[in-house]
Parts: C-alpha cells; sequence; structure tokens
C-alpha cells in the first residue's frame, strides 16, 4: 500500500511557518550534493534553533526504507506559496517511503536529514525535481531554472509496519469526521433545497432515501432504469442562481450527443446513481442534489466551489 504512494504536488494557496529563535536561524547551509538547506529542532524550551551544519555521518535522520510523515509548503521563485498539506483538501500529512536519491541534492536528501519533531526549509533545482523525482511537465507558474523552497514538519519516521498501522487508524479517522460533516451538511442543504423548491414553486417533488429531490416533468414510457444498465443522458446542470456549469448539448466536447455510463458502478455522482435509477426511459426530470451526494466539500475553484447544491435537468433518452 505505501509502497505505491508517490510524491503529491497539490496546487492550493496557503503559507506555512518555521519558528526559531536563536541568531543562526536565518543562515543556510550547503551540503556537497549540492542542497540548500537550514533545519531545527526543539530545545529544552520548546523552542525552534537552527541546528547548524549537518554532518554527512549523523545517523538520527530518516534512512532508507523508514516510512516517513510530514507536512510540507512550496514556494516558487516569485515568493508565491502554491501547495500546502495543511490547507489542500483533506488537510493530511503526506506518508511515504524514503526512497534512494533520485537527484543530487533533492528531497530524498532533505527528508534523510530530520527527525521527527523538526522542521526545515530547503532550496532543490525545479527543473530536475519535475523531472527526476516528480515525472512531471515543469508548470507554468513555476520558472524554468529557478529553485523552489520547501518548509517541512516532520511528524513521524517509522517502520513499514507501524506506518501502515497509523495510516489505516487515521484514514478510518478521517472517514468518520468526512461521514459526521457530510451528514451535518446534508441537514443544511436539504432547508436551502426545500426553499428553492417553495420560492420556484415546483410541484410533484419526491425524494431519495438518500437525499435528492427529483420531479419527474415528463414520464417516459419505457422501463425503469436499474443498477447495471446502460443508460444515455442529456442534461443540463447548473447552480440554484441558475448559472450553468455544464451540458450535453451546450459542451463542445460531447458533440450534442448524450452521456453514456453503467448506472449504479458510482462512474457518476452519488446523487445521479441515485435519482436516475428513479426514471423510465424517455423521461425527463428536474434533480435536485445536495452537495454530499454531488462534489462534497472540495472546492474545485470557481466553476464548482465546495459544497454546492446542484440542479440537473435531465432526459433519460436511452436505457440498455
Amino acid at each position: 500500500m505505501l509502497s505505491k504512494i508517490k510524491f503529491l504536488l497539490p496546487v492550493v494557496a496557503g503559507a506555512l511557518m518555521v519558528q526559531a529563535c536563536n541568531k543562526n536561524n536565518d543562515e543556510f547551509y550547503t551540503s556537497a550534493d549540492g542542497l540548500t538547506y537550514k533545519v531545527f529542532e526543539k530545545n529544552d524550551k520548546g523552542e525552534y534553533e537552527n541546528k547548524g551544519e549537518v554532518n554527512p555521518a549523523d545517523s538520527t535522520g530518516a534512512k532508507i526504507g523508514q516510512v516517513v510523515t510530514f507536512h510540507w509548503a512550496i514556494k516558487n521563485a516569485a515568493d508565491s506559496t502554491f501547495a500546502d498539506t495543511r490547507t489542500q483538501g483533506p488537510k493530511m500529512p503526506i506518508i511515504l517511503p524514503l526512497m534512494a536519491p533520485t537527484m543530487k541534492g533533492g528531497l530524498e536528501n532533505a527528508l534523510s536529514m530530520m527527525s521527527p519533531g523538526d522542521s526545515g526549509v530547503f532550496k532543490i533545482n525545479a527543473d530536475t525535481l519535475f523531472a527526476k523525482t516528480f515525472g512531471q511537465p515543469l508548470p507554468p507558474f513555476i520558472k524554468p531554472g529557478s529553485q523552489l523552497t520547501f518548509f517541512i514538519n516532520m511528524e513521524k519516521v517509522q517502520s513499514k509496519a507501524d506506518a501502515e498501522a497509523d495510516y489505516a487508524k487515521m484514514m478510518e479517522e478521517q472517514m468518520q469526521k468526512a461521514r459526521a460533516n457530510a451528514e451535518q451538511q446534508l441537514k443544511t442543504d436539504d432547508a436551502k433545497i426545500q426553499a428553492y423548491i417553495k420560492e420556484n414553486n415546483l410541484q410533484n417533488v419526491k425524494k431519495t432515501e438518500s437525499g435528492v429531490y427529483y420531479i419527474v416533468t415528463k414520464e417516459g414510457k419505457g422501463p425503469q432504469a436499474k443498477a447495471g444498465d446502460q443508460v444515455a443522458v442529456h442534461y443540463k446542470g447548473t447552480f440554484l442562481d441558475g448559472k450553468e456549469f455544464d451540458g450535453s448539448r451546450s459542451n463542445p466536447m460531447a458533440g450534442g450527443k448524450p452521456f453514456e455510463f453503467t448506472l449504479g458502478q458510482q462512474m457518476v455522482i452519488k446523487g445521479w446513481d441515485d435519482a436516475i435509477a428513479q426514471l423510465k426511459e424517455g423521461s425527463e426530470a428536474i434533480l435536485l442534489v445536495p452537495s454530499p451526494l454531488a462534489y462534497g466539500d472540495q472546492d474545485r475553484g470557481e466553476q464548482m466551489p465546495a459544497n454546492s447544491i446542484l440542479r440537473f435537468d435531465v432526459e433519460l433518452v436511452d436505457i440498455k
């Protein structure tokens, strides 16, 4: 499981500050392989102090084969923070086995300098890092030939077995938290949907067990859709304010054709799997989908803000 986890590069705004207190706080050092760094450890007072130059023979840091758990933030040459695990997505630390260096003065070298509780600032060549370590082309917001600055807080250095046990526990805690948040958001969204139904005088409204509201505006004469069917659906997706975000007829990539998928196989949002199964072939309907049954609390930018309640005007064209 952990051996498949690769370096993550989320794009998000944020900041991660390394606290320190002594006169050497701003002094960088350069290792023999070209890594520019400063590493901090806590003193007896709980304050961070610059460890100074790290001896290559120092064996207190993480070792190849061990699993490291850490938070990071990354800044480009313009001093703009574009990645931060404390504010992005699930807000979870990165967990990965420490591998042999993929480049000189690279990220693996930085992690091997750190022990649990340490914080560090590292400058790494962007071109080589993306080519050798991330295996990705350089993003447009990173200048070729520039250095990236990593702010890393090391939380744990463990064996693979201990890390897998911790990972399973952490994921369970995250899932429980996500379920609780979704249940609360579902109540909030339900009230908003009911208000929308009243304001728009929608009639003959029904609700699925999961919480999707649907209004059949034209009853089809074909068979009822069911899990496992290959269905073709024309749709227009809007927010409750009427702004359209997608549509099978308006999206040039769709070529005017209906969207096809296998029902009940989690190929679409849960709200669609639940609501389309309520329709007969040939039916037209309005679906009002609360955010936990759509795209949840993940902010996907202006096109899909977090906790978006969605309306879909759909036509179930075909069932196979």
